[in-house]
């Protein structure tokens, strides 16, 4: 690892001591979640070495530390993507700083597009695998052996097994796909919504699989969950944006919610 994800980790430290189990990524539209935490210390990502600022407006880029549902957690609320500077790199450091403060399950969210009707957008869709469309990847460059990185179970089975459990006893039963990593910024074509599907794809976005790939790189088990914001181009009749990414986002924020409170405390006891 390097040097900043440590230092960073002692800046929370010093401003809320202790250790935490669980640390989450906030997507676009979803730093409403990061208000649930209880005893909460923020440090906006000014404040912490080689942290990326987001450009994006729905991201409020702060780093939100203290408990949700009783389990000690550290809430990174909003990214920084690979499209606002071509880094895959850019969340290395975030994620070096989640292992340093001891935590050991990753849960990343973001908003996606679906390319299955009976997904509907309000809907969160848990992620069980990942196409890496952009070819983009963080550990181009690494000189460790470990970069030869095995993800054939990238999402962690028991945690996907945890995630349907509770939403079924919540009574709001989760969809299941896989999410295919575009570059963005632009939003997909038609065409390529076809290909998506073609090659197995159920939702497509523009994030997470950088902070995927680092997580388990870094020693971390990972669980994501989409909000599915749009149909892909081509499956809707009006234009894509990303105003309409951010309203229904928000929309779907207390399933969301409800649902994250309930997988913290199933696996943070």
């Amino acid at each position: 690892m390097s040097g900043y994800g440590r230092e960073c980790a002692e800046i929370v430290r010093a401003a809320r001591s202790g250790s935490y189990k669980i640390g989450m990524i906030l997507g676009s539209g979803l730093g409403a979640l990061a208000e649930e935490v209880e005893d909460p210390v923020r440090i906006p990502y000014s404040h912490l070495t080689e942290f990326p600022v987001s450009t994006v407006t729905s991201h409020s880029s702060e780093l939100v530390a203290g408990t949700l549902a009783g389990v000690p957690v550290v809430i990174l609320s909003g990214r920084a993507h690979y499209y606002e500077g071509g880094d895959p790199t850019v969340m290395r450091t975030p994620v070096e700083t989640l292992k340093e403060l001891g935590c050991e399950i990753l849960l990343a969210t973001n908003a996606a597009g679906s390319l299955r009707t009976e997904v509907a957008p309000g809907s969160p869709m848990l992620i069980s695998d990942h196409i890496n469309w952009s070819g983009m990847n963080p550990l181009i460059g690494e000189e460790d052996e470990k970069r030869f990185l095995d993800m054939s179970t990238a999402y962690d089975p028991q945690l996907r097994e945890a995630m349907k459990k509770v939403a079924e006893e919540t009574g709001d039963p989760i969809a299941e796909g896989v999410y295919m990593w575009f570059s963005g910024p632009s939003f997909e074509t038609p065409a390529e919504i076809r290909m998506a599907k073609t090659l197995g794809a159920d939702a497509v976005g523009m994030s997470t699989v950088p902070e995927v790939i680092m997580a388990r790189f870094v020693g971390m088990r990972v669980a994501a969950m989409s909000i599915i914001t749009n149909y892909g181009a081509g499956m809707q009749t009006h234009a894509l944006s990303h105003d309409e990414t951010k309203a229904v986002a928000l929309q779907g924020m207390e399933r969301m919610k409800d649902l994250v409170r309930a997988f913290v405390k199933e696996i943070g006891q």
